[in-house]
């Protein structure tokens, strides 16, 4: 079974979630509800993702804007246009150059297209992308939880939420990523709900904003 969220429940599933840890509630008590982060289900924000792998989110946005700046809308075809050099120019390394062509290759050739991945279960979803060269669970946990706004994800190797999850519980700075993710099955079914409140606490923290 397929569950979303949406700007209709996004928020009373914050308060359902809240309800289960009280940690979480602080949350919305010091700085209300979470923003109900958004992406759009096309091939250019698959690309934008891998963009975002092991660099900041800075940096990924200024390449995904020289991107644009260069060929406009995003699509497969522009892609496999580009030269190496090309690509370099908008701060693409060698790997994912190799990542971005892949994956252009794989929607142009119809072995995967971004209307069926909508209508696939998780698990589905996670076999079928991990299959391409570059993309690995924390992309298929933020193309879950960000494009396709399923309710029950978390995203182990996602550096921010386990030190979220330490800075929102008051736990040790050398807690075992084994342990949080024993935090994490208390959320279930909406550890993505419980996540957008982590990225919350997490951002507004270094930002200085509460309410």
């Amino acid at each position: 079974m397929i569950i979303t969220f949406n700007e209709d429940n996004f928020q009373s599933l914050c308060d359902t979630v809240a309800k289960k840890d009280k940690h979480l509630k602080a949350v919305i008590d010091a700085h209300g509800y979470p923003p109900l982060w958004s992406r759009t289900p096309t091939f250019a924000t698959l690309i934008h993702i891998i963009l975002e792998q092991q660099v900041s989110l800075a940096s990924a946005k200024a390449a995904f804007l020289k991107l644009q700046e260069r060929i406009g809308h995003i699509t497969p075809d522009k892609i496999l246009l580009l030269t190496d050099e090309e690509m370099k120019a908008c701060y693409f390394s060698r790997q994912k150059i190799v990542y971005a062509r892949h994956l252009a290759e794989t929607i142009i050739s119809g072995a995967i297209t971004i209307e069926h991945l909508e209508q696939m279960p998780d698990d589905d979803i996670r076999t079928a992308l991990k299959k391409l060269k570059g993309i690995g669970d924390w992309t298929v946990d933020v193309f879950l939880m960000m494009v396709l706004h399923r309710t029950d994800v978390f995203a182990p190797g996602d550096i921010a939420l386990l030190k979220s999850i330490k800075e929102v519980k008051d736990l040790s700075a050398d807690t075992q990523k084994e342990e949080l993710l024993k935090i994490t099955e208390s959320w279930k079914p909406y550890r993505t709900i419980a996540s957008f409140l982590l990225w919350h606490a997490y951002l507004s923290k270094r930002r200085g904003v509460s309410n």
